[in-house]
């Protein structure tokens, strides 16, 4: 059947920035990394939490994610890597793809643990943050297969097929379903899912990270099914790995969601105990002042008291005084009048 249009593959899988070579694979995820961080910090700041924090957790998260998503797709397929005629150098090079999404989550959420505690920060509450983010990294991120020319479908002749040119590394040029493309709009719609349910019923305590988990393994469950890319775990009782893996996942996404909704109803009042401490602070440092001020005042009124009880004693004093002397003059007076009376009798 003749082919009336498809998405075509890019040349190579390099992008000429500057004059510099970038490979296509690894832009992707740099940029999905930064949307990530964007999203997540203007959630988390929205929940109470500070300006930077979660920049400061992906330092941790990150790395420790890339490292668990390589790690995740050499253990499953090694035979790549560590098979007859293959060169286990390849297994660093990370810019020509293979990244497991189960791998990057298990590992990176160790490093976002470690971020987190370092400031004393509830791990479930920067996923719920980071949830959506993360969906949409994922859907920036799966570009890069595109530039690899990757993770693709069955063969089919529909108008949005796939164009695949390269016939190394076991490809077959020809058109096929683009599973990047459908798990990239799947991973939108994931956020999107997220960032609404989690306003309409104020998620916390990891839920909402709970929604995103099981949302996505719905998904990659169906997308996987549709792949024929050669893996060596590509029937595990019928099923491709992945396959399974998502099953597990959602069951455990699932009931995580349900045990939490039964234990810790709500969403946290106080996703960052620095922010809460500083307001304290300044609330104490308030009452502080207010309490000075207070005793300046009574201070100021206990001194004017004294003056006036001073001032008082002062008056009667002088009064005291002035008494004292009209008394002495009296007797004068009354002994002037005796010496002339006596003075008069003797004459």
């Amino acid at each position: 059947m003749e082919i009336l249009a498809s998405i075509p593959s890019p040349s190579k899988g390099e992008i000429d920035l500057f004059g510099i070579p970038l490979r296509g694979y690894a832009f992707a995820i740099i940029i999905g990394v930064f949307v990530a961080v964007w999203l997540g910090g203007k959630r988390w700041v929205a929940r109470g939490g500070k300006p930077g924090t979660v920049a400061d957790i992906a330092v941790w998260a990150v790395p420790f994610g890339l490292v668990g998503g390589r790690l995740y797709h050499v253990i499953t397929d090694n035979d790549l890597y560590f098979g007859e005629g293959r060169n286990w150098v390849d297994a660093f090079k990370i810019w020509e793809g293979g990244l497991g999404i189960w791998g990057a989550i298990a590992l990176g959420g160790l490093g976002a643990w470690i971020g987190c505690r370092r400031r004393g920060i509830p791990l479930p509450a920067w996923a719920d943050a980071l949830a959506p983010a993360i969906a949409l990294a994922q859907a920036i991120g799966r570009w890069g297969n595109w530039f690899n020319q990757e993770l693709y479908g069955r063969a089919t002749d529909l108008p949005w097929a796939l164009e695949i040119t390269r016939s190394d590394g076991g490809r077959v040029p020809g058109t096929y379903h683009p599973t990047f493309l459908y798990e990239s709009l799947w991973c939108i719609g994931v956020a999107l899912l997220v960032i609404w349910a989690d306003r309409r019923f104020k998620l916390g305590h990891g839920r909402a990270f709970a929604v995103y988990v099981a949302a996505y393994c719905v998904g990659r469950g169906w997308i996987e099914y549709m792949r024929v890319d050669d893996v060596q775990l590509n029937d595990v009782l019928g099923l491709r790995f992945n396959v399974w893996t998502s099953i597990v996942v959602f069951v455990l996404a699932v009931v995580y969601f349900v045990v939490s909704a039964r234990l810790r109803p709500g969403r946290e009042e106080v996703v960052e105990p620095e922010r809460a401490g500083a307001s304290s602070d300044g609330d104490d440092e308030s009452s502080d002042a207010e309490s000075s001020d207070a005793d300046s005042s009574v201070a100021e009124s206990s001194a004017s008291d004294s003056g006036k009880v001073g001032l008082s004693k002062s008056e009667d004093s002088g009064t005291d005084k002035a008494a004292d002397a009209d008394a002495d003059a009296d007797a004068d007076s009354d002994a002037d009048v005796k010496d002339e009376a006596g003075s008069a009798n003797k004459s």
